[in-house]
């Protein structure tokens, strides 16, 4: 027992590592390009600044911000959790989650058409919600787990990682395109022979390498935003009853990016949470009805 949680304590600790990295970087990107290479540009500092904000806000909402699991309604009954763990027939327990999902919001299903199960947090899982085992939970609308936030990117902070990744470009391409010029003169022996010449340097081409990885993570999850799809759904399309659908949550272009950013576009720029619904339930453009549950399962619903 006590290995075992010596174990955790010791990947909880290097699960940090990254997020100080990141950390450090920005630090000395700040010390840099502020105190090495514009102290006297009072113009490029205002506009440094609000990128600079922007990018650590939206970075530390982004940690910070607890992923949002189940509740405790998509837990198993007592009685029918001794149930299920007395049974020993798959398909009887199969009955069992059946007989309780018929009262939960749940239409999406396994590869095999099973209900969504969750053995180690023992719940039904609801529609798009997918077991973390690093965070060792289960989370809601689950994208993917991010180490360099040490976080999960899921329902309550997508919006926050998106916001993160048009910040950090932004804040990166401002600092390659005001550099560019110190870069050109250290190039052509123009620049004072100082040991702020090796910040130009470096700066550039951080700045440089880390926009252009994050351009294309952002660009793709901007077509997710616009497809109305998780990592995970783009890889595994969600199952319905009456098969997979990799667009079964897509409701128009419009809707989907509504419901990461939200229906007030005055806050679609902030790290505020705007985003729409509960997490639980999601429109979908498909109509069928299910027999098993009495109710519309594969549902287009109005926001």
């Amino acid at each position: 027992m006590a290995p075992s949680h010596a174990v955790r304590c010791c990947q909880r600790g290097l699960s940090w590592i990254p997020v100080i990295f990141i950390n450090l970087v920005v630090c000395w990107s700040y010390y840099a390009y502020v105190v090495e290479l514009c102290i006297c540009k009072f113009i490029y500092l205002i506009v440094f600044h609000v990128f600079f904000f922007m990018f650590i806000w939206s970075y530390w909402k982004t940690i910070i911000s607890k992923p949002a699991s189940p509740s405790k309604e998509f837990c198993l009954p007592k009685a029918d959790k001794e149930l299920y763990e007395k049974e020993e027939n798959p398909e009887a327990q199969q009955e069992i989650l059946k007989r309780v999902a018929r009262n939960l919001p749940v239409y999406t299903r396994t590869g095999s058409g099973a209900i969504r199960y969750c053995d180690h947090c023992q719940l039904i899982k609801p529609d798009r919600c997918h077991h973390c085992s690093t965070c060792d939970r289960c989370v809601l609308k689950m994208d993917h787990h991010c180490p360099w936030v040490n976080n999960c990117v899921g329902f309550s902070n997508y919006k926050f990682f998106v916001l993160f990744l048009a910040y950090s470009m932004l804040y990166c391409v401002y600092i390659a395109a005001t550099v560019l010029q110190y870069f050109i003169k250290f190039w052509t022996n123009h620049l004072p022979d100082t040991h702020a010449k090796f910040h130009v340097l470096f700066l550039f081409f951080v700045a440089t390498m880390f926009f252009i990885s994050i351009l294309s993570l952002f660009s793709y999850h901007l077509w997710l935003v616009g497809k109305n799809r998780t990592t995970i759904e783009a890889f595994r399309a969600p199952v319905f009853r009456n098969g997979p659908d990799k667009n079964g949550f897509t409701v128009g272009f419009r809707k989907n990016v509504t419901q990461v950013f939200g229906d007030q576009k005055k806050c679609w720029c902030l790290p505020l949470y705007s985003s729409l619904g509960d997490g639980y339930t999601f429109p979908t453009r498909l109509v069928n009805v299910d027999s098993e549950q009495g109710n519309v399962e594969h549902r287009a619903i109005k926001w």
